[in-house]
Order: structure tokens, then sequence, then C-alpha cells
């Protein structure tokens, strides 16, 4: 695998890159990394969990499909959802330095969306196509969530707002489906709170993304539906 290198538009300026979403894309997953940017519209389609590295770091995941390797929103070429998350939609574009360690676009060489029958990066005579600045945007959430996120994480902890996601998804004919080593936040725990430690969630904006996250798992029953469609056509 070719190392992620700087993005140029010189060097880049004939890549083109194929648009949609599908297996050979590596879309074929059954959960994906997520950042509280896209917490508000993430929660409207999927269910979003916490869970803990094997450093014991907390990071957040949505849940895609109950078995290893499906996604229960890929229909052929097409993502079935308002919003895609960023880890998928920024496609072979990554954050990466400069020697100046200033953050900029890489893009990976041997990606499998870089085709001749994809869509231009740059414009004929210069600047940024419009696919370049939608993954601009993307790239930016996962920028900035990877800075911020722990401090979100780490006040919610301190206040004791996180609690085992006991994931029991019954399905028909008796199957069941055991979701383990997740974590969601206390809704009890947070109607609790003194008015003091609510103001300051609220003054740093980390209390909208606890009741997005509380919210999301009722998207745990479109998923399900979403798994007994799929069975019934297959």
């Amino acid at each position: 695998m070719a190392a992620p290198v700087l993005l140029n538009n010189i060097d880049h300026r004939d890549l083109r890159v194929a648009i949609g979403h599908h297996a050979r894309f590596g879309d074929a997953i059954n959960q994906t990394r997520v950042f509280p940017a896209e917490f508000e519209e993430l929660q409207r389609e999927y269910a979003i969990l916490l869970r803990r590295d094997e450093g014991g770091a907390l990071y957040a995941t949505i849940l895609l499909g109950l078995d290893p390797d499906e996604n229960l929103f890929l229909k052929g070429d097409h993502w079935d959802a308002r919003y895609i998350p960023a880890t998928r939609a920024r496609g072979p574009f990554s954050i990466g330095h400069d020697a100046t360690g200033e953050p900029m676009v890489f893009i990976d060489p041997e990606h499998p969306r870089l085709t001749a029958e994809g869509i231009p990066i740059f414009r004929e005579h210069g600047g940024n196509a419009p696919l370049l600045d939608h993954v601009s945007a993307m790239l930016q959430r996962i920028y900035e969530g990877v800075q911020t996120e722990r401090a979100i994480y780490d006040a919610w902890t301190a206040l004791d707002l996180l609690t085992p996601a006991v994931l029991q998804l019954d399905l028909d004919e008796g199957r069941r489906y055991n979701v383990p080593d997740c974590l969601t936040i206390d809704t009890a725990r947070l109607a609790t709170l003194e008015t003091g430690a609510l103001g300051d969630l609220h003054a740093r904006d980390y209390l909208r993304p606890a009741f997005w996250i509380a919210s999301s798992l009722g998207n745990l029953r479109h998923l399900i539906d979403r798994k007994l469609a799929g069975d019934a056509h297959g």
C-alpha cells in the first residue's frame, strides 16, 4: 500500500475520482467511526455508539449492519441515507501535515476510486472542482473532531454520564444479535445534574451532542427493518 502524498494541482491535475458507494470502495462495513461535529446529522439516520479502543480511549461509531461486512445502507452503488459519514465521504483523501506542520489535503495514489471514468478534482484552468470542495469540508469535520472529541468525552466521563448500552436486537424466527462493548448517555443521570454542571456543558456545547447520542438509539428499529427487508429480497 502506497503512502498518501500531498495533493497539488500540478501532479494531480488530471486525476479523476469515482463517486457513489460500493463494496469495491471499502463501503461494505458494519460500522464506521464518526465525530461530534456530525452527530446532529447522524442522529437522524443512524445509531451512534461510544466504544473504547485498545488503549481505553473513547471514540464514537455508528452501526451500519449486523453481520460482518454488512452495510444495510448500501444499495448497489448508492448509499441510502440523507447523510453519509465523513469517514466514508472522503474517498481517497485524508488530512496530513506538510513540512511546516500545517494540515493539508493528501491523496492515496492507489485508491480504487481513482479512475479515468471519475469526475475531476481540479478545474481545467485551475482551482478546486466542486468534488474537492465537498471533500475538504468532510476532512475539516474529521480534523476538528480528532482535535476536540477527547475533551467532550472526558467531560461526560467526569460527570458519570456514560452507561453500558445493552444491545440485544431481536429479529424474526428467534434470531438475536448482540452488539457488545458499547456505551451510551445515561439520560437518567443527565436529568439529575445540578444547574452548574448543566450550564457548563451547555456553555461548552457538550450538552447537545449528549442528547443526540441518546436519541439516536431509536434508529436501531430502522436498522432491524432494513435487515428484514434485505432478507425478504435475498
